[in-house]
């Protein structure tokens, strides 16, 4: 009897060491990796009314960040003093400094909740505002986590942060992160994002998953292992996240410092499928000026925001440029739209694509995002690599 005994205890103890019987523990749940910061009264009623159309805020990066489009996103959301709002900004890597909650929500560096904003802060408490909600959201398990999404989904205004848009693709897309941004917009909470904000959202995104790419590189070979987009393969569904106003379009940040117009040339030359010996394999739209599926880019400078209203139905997709007004040398914002094919997009060999069409945006007027509209047009080729003239 000893020797059963001590046989069936060593069956049970093999048995719980591999995980096998009915002693076996379930596993410990990952631990919780993603941050929450506030600033206000996060708990606070709110009575905003729901807006009636979609609003899309996107910012070019740079040391300052622009006051009016923050505040633009405000009275966009339905929000107004009285009503209460949330407005959650989302991260995937935490600052030094956590700037966004305190700069959006105060008036001045002394905090104030009343009277209107000083330059460099957005003053959102005396519009209305009740809280700031900052998420950093750091991994894929951090996307799906229910307090997440819950204080997402409560937002009457959301803004990513710049960074690695590496990380929003990896980190977020296809999460239920990703499924309650789309919920939002679908019900026209204004979305902006600046720098790797920015990237995300259009309906095709510079991905940088091996890294970022120089216009250099971009127009030396179109393929090179840098030139990384999403989806991937090119496809009109799978991407991330698709506000209707940039529907077709690939967007790009940080545009005159960094010279980036010839690398958002050769990202929208690659979305552009091949027809005879032109265009680019992989690709899935067409050149030329169709709204329907005609390839398009947006490029916007550093410390300077596009605006876009509009539903696409009733009312046109319209855009219009922010900046703040003390800037001595404010950015412009670019409209990139290639007229014809390129001519030589492969492997290995320097871009040849004629006809870029460029609409550039510096001042008041009106940008139709619809029917690409509103401005004057010049056009640059790129034959062997090169841009045949200065494109700024």
């Amino acid at each position: 009897m000893l020797s059963r005994f001590l046989l069936l205890s060593l069956v049970t103890l093999l048995l719980t060491a591999c995980g096998g019987g009915d002693s076996a523990q379930p596993s410990p749940p990952p631990p919780v990796t993603y941050e929450y910061l506030s600033v206000g009264q996060p708990q606070a009623l709110v009575s905003a009314s729901p807006p009636q159309e979609p609003s899309t805020m996107i910012m070019g990066g740079g040391a300052a960040d622009v006051d009016s489009a923050f505040q633009w996103m405000i009275e966009r959301s339905g929000v107004k003093p009285g009503t209460g709002g949330r407005f959650v900004v989302l991260r995937a890597v935490r600052p030094e400094v956590e700037e966004y909650g305190p700069y959006v929500y105060y008036s001045n560096n002394q905090k104030a909740t009343t009277g209107p904003a000083q330059s460099g802060w957005v003053g959102g408490a005396a519009m209305g505002l009740t809280s700031v909600e900052t998420l950093i959201i750091p991994d894929r398990a951090a996307a799906n986590d229910p307090f997440v999404n819950q204080v997402l989904a409560r937002a009457q205004a959301v803004f990513i942060s710049g960074g690695d848009q590496a990380n929003y693709i990896r980190y977020w897309k296809n999460t239920a992160l990703h499924t309650t941004l789309n919920q939002l917009m679908a019900n026209n909470v204004p979305i902006g994002g600046t720098s790797a904000g920015l990237a995300v959202l259009g309906q095709f995104d510079f991905s940088a998953l091996n890294d970022s790419v120089s216009s250099a590189e971009a127009l030396a070979d179109p393929y090179n292992t840098f030139m990384t987009l999403d989806p991937d393969p090119l496809s009109l569904s799978g991407g991330f996240l698709t506000p209707g106003s940039f529907k077709n379009a690939i967007l790009d940040s940080h545009f005159d410092e960094r010279n980036r117009m010839g690398r958002l040339m050769t990202f929208v030359s690659r979305l552009v499928a091949p027809v005879g010996t032109s265009g680019c394999a992989g690709g899935i739209l067409a050149a030329g000026t169709s709204p329907i599926n005609g390839a398009r880019a947006v490029g916007v400078s550093e410390q300077a925001a596009l605006l876009v209203e509009g539903d696409g139905q009733r009312k046109p997709y319209t855009a219009r440029r922010a900046v703040n007004p003390d800037l001595v040398m404010a950015g412009a914002i670019y409209f990139v739209r290639p007229l014809q094919a390129a001519t030589t997009c492969q492997p290995g060999k320097p871009l040849t694509a004629y006809s870029m069409e460029i609409s550039k945006l510096d001042d008041d007027q009106v940008f139709n995002l619809s029917d690409w509209t509103g401005l004057p047009t010049y056009t640059i080729d790129v034959v062997d690599g090169v841009l045949s003239r200065e494109p700024y």
